[in-house]
């Protein structure tokens, strides 16, 4: 799930304007008092538009101490500090202003790299946020970052949605992805812990992983993603295995004499629900089963069938 979600501009701007929203000045019937007041609030306003982006020094900078991510590669940090020696720093970093210092919100690495080269100021862009919506922000950074593996990615939406209270929709517009992606990513959290460490060492995609979520058996999981992992395995290969174990040849002969229609139909129920659907019978008589993996996946196929 590499390049997930917008821009971190784009991000930042939904917590923008959800301030924005919060200090909206109510306007009053026009007297010189107000007239003053409102004066003075859009002066404010606009200086602190002109503050947003500025050169700070470095030394009035502070890491998160929430910061999702605790260890930074020490080459690839040196590669950074190397390349800001020449060519400066391209990108300002995102900071929050608490008192008379200023907190990272975003480009830690950026701010580490620049103090390797020995750089007094930095570019920032400075936010004014709650403390809630700076944690949000970081884990949301963190979850964009191209070279998280998919399960970090999937532990960084969980925590969204357990501390923030958010639900899948929510967290897929911050993300600015559809819903169903946000559920399958979420799925590869049910497997056994096995098998999260080998999609988290590289040794099993998260498309294997994705495979093996469609099994109730844990001990039949673990087994496959080690077999996978062992045999250099494609995933289509593993689909096919694991077909042939939650599709055994009897059922498979019974699906071989459904109708187009009915197969489509199958299909087409997997792609809204984003889950996986089944069919036992045929046109005249049968079963139309849909899986659930979470209490928040129950709540989304509820809302989507009672959606009017």
């Amino acid at each position: 799930m590499k390049g997930l979600g917008k821009g971190l501009g784009a991000l930042l701007s939904i917590y923008d304007d959800e301030n924005e929203e919060d200090n909206k000045v109510i306007k009053p019937t026009a007297n010189k008092k107000t007239t003053d007041l409102n004066t003075s609030v859009n002066t404010a306003l606009e200086v602190k538009k002109v503050l947003q982006e500025q050169e700070i020094d470095i030394n009035l900078i502070d890491a998160n101490i929430n910061q999702p991510r605790k260890t930074f590669d020490a080459t690839a940090l040196q590669e950074l500090s190397d390349s800001i020696k020449v060519h400066g720093i391209i990108q300002p970093i995102v900071v929050n202003k608490t008192g008379s210092r200023f907190m990272i919100i975003a480009g830690e690495r950026r701010w580490r790299a620049a103090k390797m080269v020995g750089l007094l100021k930095v570019p920032a862009v400075v936010k004014e946020y709650t403390a809630k919506q700076v944690a949000e922000i970081s884990i949301i950074e963190n979850i964009q970052r191209e070279d998280l593996n998919d399960i970090e990615v999937a532990r960084g939406i969980d925590r969204l949605m357990k501390e923030y209270k958010l639900t899948q929709e929510q967290v897929s517009v911050r993300l600015g992805k559809n819903r169903s992606t946000i559920a399958n990513t979420l799925r590869l959290l049910t497997l056994p812990a096995d098998v999260v460490s080998l999609v988290e060492t590289n040794r099993l995609s998260a498309g294997h992983a994705r495979c093996l979520v469609v099994l109730e058996n844990k001990e039949k999981q673990i087994k496959l993603a080690t077999q996978a992992s062992n045999n250099k395995m494609s995933v289509r290969d593993l689909e096919k295995l694991v077909k042939s174990i939650t599709d055994p040849t009897p059922k498979q002969k019974e699906a071989a004499v459904q109708s187009l229609e009915l197969r489509n139909l199958v299909n087409t129920m997997q792609r809204v629900f984003a889950t996986k659907v089944g069919a036992i019978g045929n046109d005249n008589k049968g079963r139309i089963y849909i899986d659930y993996f979470s209490q928040d996946d129950l709540n989304r196929i509820e809302s989507i069938i009672t959606k009017k």
